[in-house]
């Protein structure tokens, strides 16, 4: 069995739209975490910033996480995203530091 995908994405706004990016979210959000494998699906903003945000997924296994990129509504999402963004979202992948 494979391990859950953990993610962060760190997505920037372009000068005051950050709101966008909330609203784009809030959209989204219900139809993401209704997929197949999707375990958290939530949207941070960053303290001092309004238009910079950490996005923090789970996903139950590469076969769900690659199911969602290829998802309608995230190939929709990903284009209209470009009217509000600052650049690309940049993906960190995590994985658990050992515990000793």
């Amino acid at each position: 069995m494979s391990q859950p995908i953990k993610l962060i994405v760190l997505v920037a706004a372009l000068p005051g739209r950050g709101a966008e990016q909330i609203a784009a979210f809030e959209a989204l959000a219900p139809l993401v975490r209704a997929e197949d494998g999707c375990l958290q699906y939530d949207l941070h903003r960053v303290a001092d910033d309004p238009d910079r945000f950490a996005l923090v997924e789970r996903w139950a296994s590469e076969e769900a996480l690659a199911a969602h990129d290829a998802a309608p509504h995230m190939v929709t999402a990903d284009a209209a995203n470009k009217a509000f963004r600052a650049g690309p979202a940049e993906v960190v992948r995590l994985v658990d530091a050992p515990v000793s």
